[in-house]
């Protein structure tokens, strides 16, 4: 479900293909979970039960994830990872849980750069890591650099971009090797930009578990935004893109602030992925 400023659940992850017949699970049915499960609230009911049944060992492991899911506790934080454009991505407590809206932002970055050869990629606030991680499965000759200020966000993404790329942990692009400055082909961020006031609109799972500084833009949500823009400039270079997501009621304020930094700025919009992501290029 998505809202005014892009919020939605957390995409909810399939069941692996072929992951066995969980119509009895240590004893319990299959259908008592899912009732449990849509008691609670769980709208994928009956595809928590089979991730949850696949996670636990035991009895007495699945009575411990049922009700860690029935209190609230994202899905994702239970079994540890999220799906995201294909992959299992590790995510931790509090850790940002990749969007599946997100996927736009990915198919548009990894179109700028196809074909260049050895690209260099940067993901600034890369949370787990996750765009990056999609990137490296569609351009696998890129060269990737990922940075985030917290450090449980870094850890995860050096699970994630292990053998891929290179997680730097610091603020923006104060982490990065000096040496990328002017050569870096796309600039990717998908940093927070939910409004101060609207993060109490979110939904409860986002609210109460992930890490408010994951979500929080600042009193119109564009923060970041601002101070990515104005120094994306200085590490791109002449032929690099800046790709912002953004909200469809942002967009035009964050493209305006893109413009502003010097860069020709295009509102991108994709009903699939109900996504917005502003691309700039250096005018």
């Amino acid at each position: 479900m998505t809202g005014v400023f892009g919020h939605e659940t957390p995409e909810r992850a399939q069941p692996v293909s072929g992951s066995g017949d969980h119509g009895a699970l240590f004893g319990i049915s299959l259908q008592e979970v899912v009732d449990q499960l849509r008691e609670a609230g769980c709208v994928f009911a009956e595809d928590e039960a089979g991730l949850l049944a696949e996670a636990a060992a035991d009895r007495v492991e699945l009575n411990a994830l049922i009700v860690r899911r029935i209190g609230g506790e994202p899905l994702e934080y239970i079994l540890g990872w999220a799906e995201f454009c294909g992959l299992r991505v590790r995510v931790g407590p509090g850790v940002f849980v990749p969007r599946r809206r997100t996927a736009f932002l990915v198919a548009l970055g990894a179109s700028l750069v196809a074909g260049r050869g050895h690209p260099v990629v940067v993901d600034v606030c890369c949370g787990s890591g996750a765009i990056a991680a999609a990137l490296a499965t569609r351009v696998p000759e890129a060269e990737l650099y990922a940075t985030d200020i917290d450090a449980a966000a870094v850890a995860c993404a050096r699970e994630n971009l292990a053998g891929a790329g290179a997680v730097m942990l610091g603020d923006l692009f104060s982490a990065l090797p000096a040496g990328l400055r002017g050569r870096v082909d796309l600039l990717v961020a998908n940093a927070p930009y939910v409004p101060t006031a609207a993060i109490e609109t979110m939904p409860r799972e986002a609210r109460l578990h992930e890490a408010r500084a994951t979500l929080d833009g600042g009193q119109d949500g564009l923060d970041l935004h601002r101070r990515i823009a104005a120094e994306a400039s200085d590490w791109l270079r002449a032929s690099g893109s800046l790709l912002l997501e953004t909200s469809d009621v942002q967009a035009a304020r964050t493209a305006d602030l893109v413009s502003r930094a010097g860069f020709t700025a295009v509102i991108e919009r994709s009903e699939r992925f109900d996504a917005t992501v502003v691309t700039g290029t250096l005018s």
